[in-house]
């Protein structure tokens, strides 16, 4: 009865065992190689093989200023005396306006933040060498014209102070309000094209027709019917590029060379794996078959890691960020020494193998919790009160404890589970018995 029982829990773990390798396998090849996605590059892990640039990091991995190249300015803001509103909405509408135009000029993977607790704006634009294109590219307000029935112009992007998304009364609209001269002007033409349409043109391509149902004299109306909230918001920002809401300082240019991030990054990811092949090799021999279990689980954290940073959009892997990715490493170690040693433990007082995987994760939960939720804390506070390459780091960290413990409590159990359930029961497959003798 008792080889009857245990020939289905050996035939049990070989399967998942096998399951679970073919997917490591799977996994690790197509992170190595890249995979494509909706006719995309997902990711790759090994970016220094020979290749081109694009097969390198394919789109789907958003690479940092500092990996990847290009310009970043930093800007002081000041809020005009004749506006309306109040700093923190015209900030926002600020850069929403630069975000917008850097998006319509071919640069829809540049970034632009608050910086300086709120009171400055950072803009970092990949692929760019000559920062006084990007500089009249942001400084250069759009051509926007209101235009008669007739296509003449009455009035100019100048004269419009906000435009804003509004949803009321189930229907998608986009509020604006226009300066005292803008406002009588409007007041005007509405007045005298009730039923008309008057025509909002943006570098003279027609953006928008809205019919004038009433006169409005106060300078602020909105229109609707914008069908959806994407294209409400859209055309809000469109009418609001005319001009800048608030009135920006530049502070700081510069460039950063695309060779220089390509250099360290390679150096990065090299240090990386011969960092992670030799903390493998030392898990090996000190844990035996639990250090080959801790180099599997290692594994499929990674290539778990590197596929979360590909498709959670806002995640941008930099310098900082790889520095993230390695401590993140080192947290799923740390994790798999503390378990391992409880296991030994147990193995040394003389419990089965099957009951010292339970125990040993059951003695080493409350440090591993404890551990990762004090870095979790760390890296949400980074998160919320650091900028640019801070965040960076925050940003993978805090990813990489999240799957680290994962990878710990389910992966790493699992595998322990299943090679016990192999029938390694001899505690000299796991450790030394040295401890066990000295007790006797």
């Amino acid at each position: 009865m008792t080889k009857r029982n245990r020939r289905p829990s050996k035939t049990k773990a070989a399967i998942v065992l096998c399951i679970l390798l073919v997917l490591t396998v799977c996994g690790s090849v197509l992170g190595a190689s890249g995979m494509k996605l909706d006719g995309r590059g997902l990711y790759k892990l090994l970016p220094w093989l020979p290749s081109t640039q694009a097969e390198k990091w394919p789109d789907s991995l958003s690479l940092g200023l500092d990996l990847r190249g290009g310009v970043y300015v930093e800007y002081s803001a000041e809020k005009p005396e004749d506006i309306e509103g109040s700093f923190d909405a015209l900030m926002d509408g600020t850069i929403g306006v630069i975000q917008q135009r850097l998006t319509d000029k071919g640069y829809p993977e540049s970034t632009v933040q608050k910086i300086n607790n709120g009171t400055g704006i950072r803009v970092e634009i990949p692929d760019v060498t000559d920062p006084q294109a990007v500089l009249d590219l942001i400084g250069t307000p759009a051509e926007l014209s209101f235009r008669d029935p007739s296509g003449n112009e009455f009035m100019t992007g100048k004269m419009v102070q906000t435009a804003t998304y509004l949803y009321a009364d189930g229907d998608h609209q986009v509020a604006f309000t226009l300066n005292k001269e803008g406002a009588a002007l409007f007041a005007d033409m509405t007045a005298k094209h009730i039923g008309e349409t008057l025509s909002i043109y943006l570098d003279n391509e027609l953006l928008i027709a809205p019919r004038v149902q009433s006169a409005i004299p106060n300078g602020s109306g909105v229109i609707n019917g914008m069908g959806t909230e994407e294209r409400a918001k859209t055309i809000a920002a469109q009418i609001q590029s005319g001009a800048l809401p608030l009135v920006l300082t530049q502070q700081k240019v510069d460039t950063v060379s695309a060779t220089l991030g390509d250099e360290a990054l390679s150096t990065s990811i090299r240090a990386a794996i011969i960092g992670i092949l030799l903390v493998m090799l030392f898990m090996i021999i000190r844990y035996r078959v639990n250090g080959i279990v801790a180099s599997w689980a290692l594994l499929i954290y990674i290539v778990l890691l590197f596929f979360f940073i590909a498709v959670i959009p806002g995640i941008q892997l930099t310098l900082p960020g790889l520095a993230g990715v390695v401590l993140g490493i080192g947290m799923a170690v740390d994790a798999n020494v503390i378990i391992y040693e409880r296991f030994n433990e147990e193995m040394r007082a003389g419990r089965p193998a099957r009951a010292a995987v339970r125990a040993g994760f059951k003695n080493a939960m409350s440090a591993i919790l404890d551990s990762n939720i004090t870095t979790l804390i760390a890296a949400v506070v980074l998160l919320i009160y650091g900028t640019g390459s801070v965040q960076g780091f925050a940003k993978t960290l805090l990813l990489g404890v999240i799957v680290s413990m994962f990878t710990a409590v389910v992966i790493t159990r699992l595998l322990m589970t299943n090679f016990v359930g192999l029938g390694l029961n001899d505690i000299k497959l796991y450790c030394s018995a040295k401890a066990k003798e000295e007790q006797k």
